[in-house]
């Protein structure tokens, strides 16, 4: 096999949106993808089976520090975690660049401002065909073209909760969606949140930046390929990859490598690397500083009023964001979640729970999402040993959830919904993994420099939310494809023209 100039681990967000960027260079690229192209089956449009059954969840384990043994929501497929997100592409705030104050802490500034990613923020919505509205969030922070879409429109009952919450001197604005709602409604009528994307309208990694990286015949991606190690030479450069393609032992040696793992399991391959001593570490920051960000579910239910919507997932509001708090410190976002139903509740719900009971629940609910900042901890981290990965994740910050809580239960109570109930997202589930690799500008604090660029190898970069140096507390998709975008084209002018 001919060598490639460059190999990307993983077709996530990170890693699809780097190959994108660098299509058209001229470099001959590979994309070595650990699973498969998630298959088009009844499964992925049946609440039960991915709800309740797990169909699409991965058969490994990871353990906690204390041992115990948990399923990760992490999915291999190509595409990553992607192929089941809420497709939600919000930028992060202009202050989530600057330090912060909050409840539980300090969140350090970035390496650079919000200005800097501003124009590749702009290039990644249209790579993504976000579809938005612009001028009704207070945090809105400066974009220099408008959305390429307009907004996925609300349905009836979530037009009546954005007229509520206005009344209220609120500021709900449009969730900002990689979605064409037409197409994926025609695929089978339920929510895209949490459901499996099989190419019938959600912008994911796999339909939007990998599909348009493959139009370049000279990416190729590969399948079923699990990197196993990295290897180091003397220089420092990496100068293999070695990986494991259903069942046989193979060995890459290109020019550069990027590695796109995802923020855990990118650290737990260095981590297992050179001869098990690590590499890019001698920070002692790889796996460190793990970030997931603080969530709980909140139903806000009317026994009197029925919820008939289908996706619901069009509403945000980010009146306390930067503010409300204790001192006057920040809270967070909250947004709609995808439309629940029985299946959901009951996965979570006490056995002795009547189905007839959570089916009404679900019925007359509108379902939200409360989500807030993880401040990095080094002692929150990834780690590893012969059996596997551990995670020991040091939550943060959570005053700053219980108060968001409290604000939006006494919003909802006000706007007609006497039922509100609440309920923290489970810590073992990653779904906005993010930090472990963190960038900066001092090789003793950072793994990383500005572009992602590994301080002790200068042909390796890692492109995925192990990069942010903060989790800010909105979701990180699109964030990180600007940055990739970045990344992709400070390779281009100085990487491959060398």
């Amino acid at each position: 096999m001919q060598q490639p100039d460059i190999v990307i681990i993983g077709s996530g967000i990170g890693g699809s949106t780097v190959a994108a960027g660098l299509a058209g260079s001229g470099a001959r690229i590979v994309i070595l993808e650990r699973g498969e192209r998630l298959p088009d089956t009844p499964e992925a449009r049946s609440y039960s089976s991915i709800f309740v059954k797990g169909h699409f969840r991965p058969k490994e384990m990871w353990r906690e520090a204390d041992g115990t043994e948990f399923n990760p929501g992490n999915f291999y497929f190509v595409g990553g975690n992607s192929k089941l997100f809420g497709a939600v592409l919000l930028r992060y705030r202009a202050e989530d660049f600057t330090e912060m104050q909050h409840l539980g802490g300090i969140s350090p500034a970035w390496p650079f401002a919000y200005d800097e990613l501003e124009p590749w923020y702009g290039k990644a919505e249209r790579l993504f065909e976000v579809r938005g509205e612009l001028g009704d969030d207070p945090t809105e922070p400066f974009h220099a073209s408008p959305y390429p879409h307009g907004p996925v429109p609300d349905e009836p009952a979530i037009a009546r909760a954005r007229a509520e919450l206005k009344a209220q001197g609120l500021h709900p604005a449009t969730l900002p969606l990689g979605v064409d709602i037409d197409t994926w409604l025609a695929g089978g009528r339920t929510p895209w949140d949490g459901f499996p994307n099989t190419g019938k309208g959600k912008k994911d990694a796999e339909t939007a930046s990998l599909a348009a990286a493959l139009n370049d015949p000279n990416i190729e991606l590969i399948t079923s390929a699990h990197v196993d190690t990295l290897e180091a030479g003397p220089s420092g450069r990496i100068e293999a990859i070695h990986y494991t393609e259903r069942g046989e032992k193979k060995r890459l040696s290109p020019r550069l490598v990027i590695l796109s793992a995802g923020a855990i399991n990118s650290a737990a391959l260095l981590l297992r690397s050179g001869d098990g001593k690590g590499l890019a570490n001698t920070s002692d920051q790889v796996g460190r500083n793990f970030m997931n960000h603080n969530c709980s579910a909140m139903l806000t239910i009317n026994p009197f009023r029925r919820n008939d919507s289908i996706y619901q997932k069009t509403l945000m509001l980010n009146d306390y964001y930067l503010t409300g708090g204790r001192d006057g410190l920040p809270l967070g976002n909250v947004q709609l979640l995808g439309k629940i139903n029985g299946d959901i509740l009951k996965a979570n719900a006490p056995k002795w729970a009547p189905r007839f009971a959570l089916d009404f629940m679900a019925g007359h609910a509108v379902d939200w999402y409360m989500m807030t900042e993880d401040l990095p901890n080094p002692e929150s981290r990834i780690m590893v040993d012969g059996r596997g990965i551990i995670m020991q994740w040091r939550r943060s910050n959570m005053e700053a959830l219980s108060g968001l809580e409290a604000k939006m239960r006494a919003h909802f109570k006000a706007a007609g919904y006497p039922i509100v109930l609440s309920q923290a997202f489970d810590k073992r589930t990653p779904s906005h993994q993010c930090g472990t690799i963190r960038m900066g500008t001092d090789p003793a604090k950072a793994p990383l420099d500005v572009y992602c660029r590994a301080f002790d190898h200068q042909n390796l970069f890692v492109v995925d939310a192990g990069f942010l140096p903060t989790s800010a507390a909105v979701n990180p998709a699109l964030t990180v494809a600007a940055q990739a975008l970045r990344v992709a084209d400070h390779i281009v002018a100085k990487e491959l023209t060398a």
